[in-house]
């Protein structure tokens, strides 16, 4: 956990320093700090209990995923309906996302693929371990909602799968 002095000192520091950007990991609390560009504001996200701002100071902290701020839209822009019947493989962990077990190979499912409950239909590499996700459900893949390569969330939604 940051102290909101410590937080402030490395601000100070990463702001006289040549350097562009920091992280410190700290007992699983995160912060990432980034100069700014001429358009981009700086940057700290770290875990955080309890949230204090004094007045007149910027709060500096930002714990929510910036997923959880998108509205899903459909190819002509309205808002996308979700189908309660459908089910979502989410991913386990944080990590890359991979729909191939190495590249140039072919993706372990696409849309429309018909999968049991013990199907492969992805990769999750999380410190450098290749985690395989299973369908969990026997069904039809309907949606695959991340791209090759993309970092997911835990909890995040990978596929939409209409089972049968």
């Amino acid at each position: 956990m940051f102290k909101l002095s410590e937080i402030k000192e490395l601000i100070k520091l990463v702001d006289q320093s040549s350097l562009q950007e920091l992280e410190i990991e700290n007992e699983g609390a995160r912060l990432s700090i980034r100069k700014p560009n001429k358009v981009e504001p700086v940057y700290v996200s770290a875990p955080v209990q309890h949230t204090y701002a004094p007045i007149g100071q910027p709060n500096y902290t930002n714990t929510a995923p910036a997923a959880a701020l998108e509205v899903p839209v459909t190819a002509n822009g309205q808002a996308k309906q979700e189908d309660s019947s459908l089910h979502k493989i989410v991913s386990p962990m944080v990590g890359t996302f991979y729909q191939s077990a190495s590249p140039g190979s072919a993706p372990f499912v696409s849309v429309g693929s018909k999968v049991t409950d013990k199907s492969v239909v992805c990769i999750v590499e999380a410190m450098k371990l290749m985690n395989e996700i299973e369908a969990e459900v026997k069904g039809e893949i309907v949606e695959i909602l991340v791209e090759n390569g993309q970092l997911v969330e835990y909890g995040q939604p990978l596929f939409l799968v209409r089972p049968e």
